[in-house]
């Protein structure tokens, strides 16, 4: 298949057609993501994200559909209660921007059109935009705090995802002071940008250090890849989560390869250590493809005394994160 834009929004229209038909409780569908920006593949993939708004819960919250190796569906399902309080959605981190920016595709009772409007008016006040920041702070700080008041088993795929998860939200705290949400394979190289414009520079190399890209080489990256792919295709149908469905290996793997091409090869470190440690949260501890996972974050210093030393510098990293959001705040009257 011939990947261009046009194609794939005639995917995304064809497939928003066929389900309205087939399923006559979805209230409303739209597009988000990639496809509605200007460069919209990463590695020569890149996947349709559709959101369909039911008038009751849906079976499903997420599913990947398959189309070829290079492109997949990801279609996210909502009960038409999410979307009702628009004030809140003017709030939210990530449903906020995301209706923001979409593109509806489907709306014959103008639910959606009516949703979006009321976003938008007020969307880009400050006390609004802060706002959004600080609950990404907020969860960030949280995990931290949490290490402390639960002693953590540090060789534990789980609390390694959650350190994880709590670099994204401090990312994300300061991101959100300048567009929407940073995406998973782009994220480190997108947020060095908003690192630049928040003029905090340092953020960047903070959390390339956090991530234990110091403490590893280009070439061991390069090695990960296979274990990485290991790890995930080891994985039972029923325990594997809709994130990295088998339809998406190739989507992420040709990413990373990409990247790893690039002048900032360590920006993979990210979405290749989190996807990899959510394959690794499915497996129990005997697991052979968890060896080579684990033998991965004692490089980059996750494991034993090296967790605590990131969980303590994670905690002067997120002062840093909490002093922008003053900066702004302050300086736009919030």
């Amino acid at each position: 298949m011939r990947i261009n834009r046009q194609t794939l929004l005639k995917i995304a229209e064809d497939t928003v057609a066929q389900r309205s038909r087939q399923e006559r409780d979805i209230v409303s569908a739209f597009l988000i993501g990639s496809l509605l920006e200007e460069d919209y593949l990463l590695g020569g993939t890149t996947d349709i994200d559709l959101v369909f708004i039911h008038a009751e819960t849906a079976q499903d919250e997420r599913e990947i559909v398959r189309l070829t190796d290079e492109v997949h569906l990801d279609i996210a399902h909502y009960p038409q209660k999410t979307f009702r309080q628009t004030r809140n959605l003017r709030r939210h981190p990530r449903l906020g921007p995301a209706i923001f920016s979409c593109k509806i595709l489907y709306d014959p009772q103008h639910f959606m059109d009516f949703t979006q409007a009321s976003v938008r008016g007020q969307f880009d006040r400050p006390d609004y935009i802060i706002d959004r920041a600080r609950q990404q702070a907020e969860f960030a700080r949280q995990t931290w705090m949490s290490f402390y008041t639960n002693t953590p088993k540090q060789s534990d795929p789980q609390e390694i995802y959650r350190y994880i998860k709590a670099l994204e939200h401090a990312a994300n705290a300061v991101a959100s002071l300048y567009g929407a949400p940073l995406t998973e394979r782009r994220f480190l190289l997108a947020f060095h940008d908003r690192a630049t414009a928040a003029n905090r520079l340092s953020l960047y190399p903070g959390i390339l250090e956090l991530l234990g890209a110091p403490n590893v080489e280009k070439e061991a990256l390069q090695i990960w890849l296979t274990a990485w792919r290991t790890c995930l295709e080891a994985l039972p149908k029923e325990k594997t989560p809709t994130r990295i469905s088998p339809h998406r290996i190739h989507y992420y793997l040709r990413a990373f390869e990409f990247i790893l091409d690039g002048d900032q090869s360590m920006a993979v470190l990210y979405p290749l250590m989190r996807t990899w440690t959510l394959a690794a949260c499915q497996l129990p501890d005997e697991a052979e493809p968890l060896a080579a996972w684990q033998k991965a974050c004692q490089y980059l210093g996750w494991l034993g005394a090296g967790f605590t030393e990131r969980v303590e510098a994670l905690d002067a990293y997120l002062d840093s994160v909490e002093e922008v959001l003053d900066e702004w705040a302050q300086a736009h009257g919030v």
